[in-house]
């Protein structure tokens, strides 16, 4: 069983039950999730918003384990939701009477403002969805050849270039994605961002390859 927490914690102030709370209370946690985003680049050029719900375990401690996505839009918004949430383990106070083995749903709401979005429909939103599934296939494309380009097999480069220019792979793109990283290092998060740097080499670049030794070997 899931529990939505937001309904789940309104319930609980009338029945005189516990569970588990974000240190320092609501207030406290809707501030560290809006200051905690990074509003996803795809999502973000395409107009695509919404609330993202995210379930998750508890231990005693306080710990996020069996993070997943509930409900979501299979997009760049599904990962930066989990990410946040995952950041506020170790945040939480669990009642010594509250069941660790329920699961807790925690929505995360992403909204574009002054973004000009108000025009875009529904066709548009769902034809930005599918063109991201699309582009998931092409990237992988390019992850693979720069795997094996090594060995010397460069028979594609040309294809390859023109896709990387496609998809807006380019210096710029590339530099969006370090800053992000670096970001995300601010926040405690090495994890999120070693997978940063990692795809910037994955998209045959060396701009992010000392902050890959500097902060993602062991």
């Amino acid at each position: 069983m899931i529990i939505n927490y937001l309904l789940f914690a309104f319930w609980c102030l009338f029945a005189g039950d516990d569970l588990p709370t974000f240190k320092g209370g609501q207030k406290n946690l809707d501030n560290y999730i809006a200051q905690s985003i990074i509003y996803p680049e795809y999502a973000k050029f395409n107009c695509l918003q919404g609330t993202i719900h995210v379930s998750f375990q508890l231990t005693r401690k306080g710990r996020i384990f069996n993070s997943r996505i509930e409900k979501g839009y299979g997009i760049d918004l599904d990962k930066e939701a989990l990410r946040v949430v995952r950041l506020t383990s170790g945040k939480w106070v669990v009642p010594a009477n509250f069941d660790t083995s329920q699961n807790l749903s925690l929505p995360i709401n992403f909204s574009l403002k002054e973004y000009n979005c108000e025009a875009i429909g529904a066709d548009e939103i769902r034809e930005a969805i599918a063109a991201y599934k699309d582009r998931q296939g092409l990237t992988s494309a390019i992850i693979n050849y720069y795997s094996r380009k090594p060995s010397g097999k460069t028979e594609d480069e040309e294809k390859i270039q023109e896709l990387k220019q496609q998809l807006g792979y380019n210096d710029k793109f590339l530099d969006r994605l370090i800053r992000q990283g670096n970001q995300k290092l601010r926040q405690g998060d090495k994890e999120s961002a070693c997978e940063d740097f990692a795809f910037v080499r994955q998209l045959g670049s060396d701009k992010a390859d000392k902050l890959l030794v500097a902060n993602c070997t062991k």
